[in-house]
């Protein structure tokens, strides 16, 4: 079995229902639903909402105050249009606008929000990284 995969993402969170309100005004469905964790099913993998108390516990590290921001989770699109619709939608919802998308460094369009826990997503589109149909990626092989 290949070693370099990540099955699922957990997220803690503080309301767990504000948190399913927020990600379904993203338009996300659920997947499956226990009274302490909420899961999506993503392409290849799945993505976990957990309280943080619950989720400190569960790492053995009860009482521990968790953090947010140091990592960013990212979604990309085909074209910027679809970048700035997705942020729109992410605004609306309740997210907090970390960086507008625009034109980066790199060569592509990206912009920044947290979710209401302060969970950091990028929206971006990388005309070096084509997406699948089902908007996959798969990393170009190098030279």
């Amino acid at each position: 079995m290949n070693n370099q995969r990540v099955t699922l993402i957990t997220l803690g969170v503080s309301d767990l229902d504000r948190s399913k309100a927020f990600y379904g005004a993203l338009g996300w469905t659920i997947a499956e639903e226990q009274p302490s964790v909420i899961f999506y099913q993503l392409n290849g993998l799945a993505l976990g909402l957990f309280p943080f108390e619950a989720l400190a516990e569960d790492q053995g590290r009860a009482g521990e105050r968790l953090g947010v921001g140091g990592s960013t989770l990212a979604i990309n699109f085909p074209t910027e249009a679809e970048v700035d619709a997705a942020f729109a939608r992410a605004l609306a919802a309740g997210a907090t606008l970390l960086k507008s998308p625009e034109k980066v460094f790199w060569g592509g369009y990206s912009g920044y929000y947290a979710d209401p826990d302060g969970h950091v997503w990028e929206l971006a589109m990388n005309p070096f990284w084509p997406l699948q149909e089902d908007g996959s990626l798969t990393l170009p092989k190098t030279e």
